[in-house]
């Protein structure tokens, strides 16, 4: 179904208005609220993990049987916006705000949170879960065979004097190559939930690594 603009701007005055004289029940979701307040004991600083803006948490946690598992002993019950934060000064997005639902969910734990990584092997259908050590380990052995490989340039490119940032020496130019140390066989594709010190610790790494098809959703 294809909504206009002025059709959204109409359903959303409806609402507004219905809301406004009471036409839509909220008692129900405030009495909820109400018998089911956020209990903590603990509160600790933290980041929001959504995106890169990177706006800071005050997340209230306790330690409660039903919910305790094997990977920790307490779980969040509450989660605002930190007033002291100089990025959101206390706002908070919906999203950030129902970050608790990242490990609880209507009483219980979130039953589709990953606690490990999962592994498809080429042609098969089905994910396997292994360790942390196996995939970490994987994803090292890929990218050194990729680098061993063919997709290794060292020194492919042809001087030309005329495009070149810098002087051209006399033996570079006989010998039509320059150090490159490329590696084609590798692209990066970065997310928009990456802050400005995790995008610097990713392109040093990236290009340690050789890699130049270096690229972010941002700019699709």
């Amino acid at each position: 179904m294809a909504i206009t603009r002025r059709d959204f701007l109409k359903y959303s005055a409806v609402t507004g208005a219905a809301l406004y004289f009471g036409i839509f029940d909220l008692k129900p979701i405030v009495a909820y609220a109400q018998t089911n307040p956020p209990v903590w004991v603990n509160e600790t600083a933290s980041i929001c993990c959504y995106c890169g803006v990177g706006c800071g948490l005050i997340v209230g946690t306790k330690t409660d049987t039903p919910y305790v598992d094997s990977s920790a002993s307490e779980h969040a019950t509450y989660v605002q916006g930190d007033p002291d934060h100089p990025i959101n000064k206390g706002s908070l997005c919906s999203k950030g705000a129902s970050m608790g639902q990242l490990r609880t969910v209507d009483g219980a734990l979130n039953p589709r949170r990953l606690t490990e990584p999962l592994y498809r092997a080429p042609g098969a259908s089905d994910w396997t879960p292994i360790s942390w050590d196996a995939a970490l380990n994987g994803i090292v052995a890929k990218i050194r065979t990729t680098r061993d490989s063919i997709t290794w340039n060292a020194a492919t490119t042809p001087v030309d004097p005329g495009f070149h940032p810098r002087t051209v020496t006399a033996e570079e130019i006989d010998s039509a190559e320059t150090p490159v140390n490329r590696c084609t066989g590798i692209a990066s594709f970065g997310g928009a939930a990456h802050d400005t010190e995790e995008c610097y610790l990713l392109i040093k790494m990236l290009r340690a690594l050789g890699l130049v098809y270096i690229e972010h959703q941002a700019r699709i």
